[in-house]
């Protein structure tokens, strides 16, 4: 067989690590030949450098003409020097250039993962812009995967690629869950861990959240609702995971509250194996997004039994099955939020229900094993025969 070149690119490592590095080892382990392009420090090549090429490139969050111009042109020079049969790319920013790029050096096949459109959250002149611009990528790329079948709907009642072109790998999402690193039987050493580490004592009530600290994963309304919560329920807490993202940043007054209140714990960034561990930690997680693609957060809470509340927006209301694996609420709206993370705190029995329901959902599903055999099989089927 042919040893194929494809060439991963994201805007930053990290979005690299959590979503493409694990389908690209499973492709060399199948024979091809692989590079990876993203903002990548010397501990991401160290890691990866034993499977792939990598190359870094620095690429601004948000606009940036004259980055974006030059990021095109490293992108071009390495493309013509390599000459890939496929370049695949995920994230906006990235995304766009390699499109560009691709279409410049006569790459055959340039496919787009379209994880979550960052314009529907947008209003007037900004809206059209990034909707344009997501229309310019979708138009240069060869193939485009969307991360759900909803969200692939709505890409195409957006006329922003032909149905012909964009399709949904399996039920969807990237690279799914090692369900090795969520062993349920660990669960209660992992949740004394975690909480013993933050002073959480054992009774407490703790609601969590795994992600950006910002506007679109709707901090401002699960702070608004906790801030209401806590005033009636002295023994809960909220334990925030992940960076705050100033690019998008959370209402300066509501951010200035919870820092001052003991009741919430701001982890910040953690490594991504001990995402199992803070999963167990939690009683309940709670995932107000605005827009997602599919939800890998949602797909590891399910993985280690965390029962879930979050939007009935395409992504998320696919993951999750309504009042079975878990409770939809509709975005930004606070009232009924927190209505639902009381009424879970208060009905151990639900809590339980969604527990095992998203497990064996997450082993049906979302284990990695399956999701990597459904890459590979799209590959095979619908990729390859173009190159």
């Amino acid at each position: 067989m042919k040893k194929y070149k494809i060439c991963a690119i994201t805007t930053i490592s990290k979005t690299m690590e959590w979503f493409v590095t694990a389908s690209m080892k499973h492709l060399w382990e199948n024979g091809f030949d692989i590079s990876l392009i993203c903002d990548m420090d010397q501990r991401f090549i160290d890691d990866n450098s034993y499977y792939a090429s990598c190359y870094s490139i620095k690429m601004e969050r948000g606009l940036d003409v004259l980055g974006a111009i030059k990021a095109i042109f490293q992108f071009y020079k390495i493309f013509k020097k390599n000459k890939f049969d496929i370049i695949q790319y995920t994230s906006p920013n990235a995304s766009l250039y390699a499109a560009i790029a691709g279409k410049m050096a006569g790459v055959k096949v340039r496919l787009y993962n379209q994880c979550g459109l960052r314009y529907v959250s947008f209003e007037g002149k900004k809206r059209t812009l990034f909707k344009y611009l997501e229309k310019i990528t979708c138009s240069l790329s060869t193939d485009v995967r969307s991360q759900s079948p909803k969200n692939m709907q709505f890409a195409i009642d957006e006329r922003l690629c032909s149905p012909k072109k964009i399709s949904v790998i399996g039920i969807g999402g990237t690279i799914g869950i090692d369900l090795r690193e969520y062993d349920i039987e660990k669960k209660d050493i992992y949740k004394k861990e975690i909480r013993d580490r933050w002073k959480i004592l054992e009774d407490s009530f703790v609601f969590g959240f795994v992600g950006r600290v910002n506007r679109d994963k709707g901090i401002n309304e699960l702070l608004t609702a906790f801030r209401s919560i806590v005033k009636e329920y002295a023994n809960v807490k909220l334990l925030l995971v992940g960076m705050e993202d100033e690019s998008n940043p959370v209402d300066g007054e509501l951010l200035a509250w919870a820092k001052n209140n003991s009741h919430v714990i701001f982890a910040g960034n953690v490594p991504s194996k001990e995402v199992a561990q803070y999963m167990a930690a939690f009683d309940v997680l709670v995932h107000p997004t605005y827009r997602e693609g599919f939800g890998k957060v949602l797909q590891e809470a399910m993985g280690m039994g965390t029962p879930i509340i979050t939007t009935d927006v395409p992504g998320p209301s696919e993951v999750v099955e309504e009042g079975i694996s878990g409770s939809l609420v509709p975005v930004k709206n606070i009232d009924l939020l927190e209505k639902e993370m009381v009424f879970l705190m208060k009905n151990e029995s639900i809590r339980e229900k969604y527990s095992e329901n998203g497990r064996n959902r997450a082993i049906q599903y979302f284990d990695r094993k399956i999701m990597l055999h459904n890459i590979w099989l799209d590959y095979k089927t619908n990729i390859l025969p173009k190159c």
